[in-house]
């Protein structure tokens, strides 16, 4: 029989997967909402990421604070690259076009990556401060698990605000709403787009160091599935709505951590599976998603 404090323990577990799910998914959908872009690339700035403040923190031994703010401009600056060399000349084409170079993005960062350091995965040691263990009657934490969900409500909320109260913000909804009437108000479209990368691609950077820090490890090949399962959140949640997003990161690590807490073991080993199980379930009861608006066929 499974105790108060076995589910308290799973939930912590399944909310801070949530918080690392929630947060790609947010670079993703404001780049799909605005270019109708899967961007399987933006996987692999998890990666690119993680490695960059491994080296950067242990190997040279800068600060941490000086670490963050240089991995999220690291992860700002290859969006802006990303944004340039991959996709700007493809605008305006065919969205497959898009697709393949974004899938194609993706395999020659992973590739570059395992090249540049091991195919064995790096041991990824949480910072000293962030590793101080805490046990209550009901949770056994670090804290870094606090960090991990402070910091991603921070971000959350800071986006949200971006988004709704700046008039780039304003502006990146207007393209996302339609992306040609949006270029003859005036809107410097192409602008607002690297700004769109810019901002995701340094959050999934960020995220790289996050998913280091808890689970204590990092391979060139971390970023595919984890991005995978961040664009199913995004369609969970509502493609092109930032709240359904987040919600679809929680709703997500949640289900994953919980069904391997309380299915029997042998079922561990489909935790992927479930995943797109549910998947499937949300897009057959709400095609838009738990949040996501229908859009109207203009004819």
């Amino acid at each position: 029989m499974f105790s108060l404090s076995y589910f308290l323990q799973q939930s912590m577990n399944g909310v801070i997967l949530g918080c690392i799910y929630a947060l790609l998914a947010l670079g993703m959908t404001v780049v799909y909402g605005i270019l109708r872009l899967i961007n399987f690339a933006h996987g692999a700035l998890i990666t690119l990421g993680a490695f960059f403040i491994y080296f950067v923190f242990f190997r040279l031994g800068f600060p941490f604070v000086a670490s963050v703010f240089l991995v999220l401009g690291f992860g700002g600056l290859m969006g802006l690259v990303l944004d340039f060399v991959a996709y700007r000349k493809l605008r305006g084409g065919p969205e497959v076009a898009l697709l393949i170079t974004s899938l194609g993005f993706y395999t020659f960062i992973e590739n570059f990556t395992k090249l540049l350091v091991s195919p064995q995965p790096y041991a990824f040691k949480t910072p000293a401060f962030l590793a101080t263990l805490y046990r209550t009657p009901f949770l056994t934490f670090r804290t870094v698990d606090i960090f991990i969900i402070l910091s991603s409500l921070l971000i959350m909320v800071a986006f949200h605000l971006f988004v709704k109260r700046t008039k780039m913000g304003i502006a990146m909804r207007a393209t996302a709403e339609n992306l040609e009437v949006a270029n003859l108000m005036g809107i410097e479209v192409n602008r607002v787009i690297s700004v769109a990368f810019i901002l995701g691609s340094a959050i999934a950077a960020f995220t790289g160091f996050l998913w280091g820090a808890k689970y204590g490890q990092i391979s060139y090949d971390m970023g595919f599935l984890t991005g995978v399962k961040a664009f199913v959140a995004v369609v969970v949640g509502g493609v092109g709505s930032i709240p359904g997003a987040m919600l679809g990161g929680f709703v997500l690590g949640l289900a994953e951590v919980l069904s391997i807490a309380f299915l029997p073991t042998r079922f561990a080993e489909y935790r992927d599976g479930i995943v797109f199980a549910i998947l499937i379930l949300v897009l057959l009861v709400r095609p838009s998603g738990i949040m996501g608006m229908r859009e109207e066929v203009r004819v």
